[in-house]
């Protein structure tokens, strides 16, 4: 499955940059960012749960959001990209 995430987390403080820094991160672990707070990650249903877990468990609810969009299997025909930068392509070649 393919999900988009973003967020918005307040960094207002120490502790705001702090939940920014590791959101972040938690979701390199899983995708590709392709802008600023915004991710596409190719999980399956068991990584997407831990996944989701784990940021809901970093954010703080009464200062941040966060937002889950399922695009499906058939992702392709949803998305749309204009400008720069190459759209991220989770099935292409992987290239280190």
């Amino acid at each position: 499955m393919h999900v988009l995430i973003t967020y918005d987390v307040s960094t207002t403080d120490p502790a705001g940059r702090r939940r920014l820094r590791r959101i972040a991160k938690a979701c390199l672990d899983y995708g590709q960012r392709v802008q600023n707070s915004v991710f596409e990650c190719k999980v399956d249903p068991g990584q997407f749960v831990n996944l989701k877990t784990r940021l809901c468990e970093l954010m703080d609810a009464d200062k941040d959001s966060i937002r889950f969009y399922n695009l499906g299997r058939n992702w392709q025909g949803h998305v749309e990209h204009f400008g720069q930068k190459e759209p991220y392509d989770p099935d292409g070649p992987l290239i280190v």
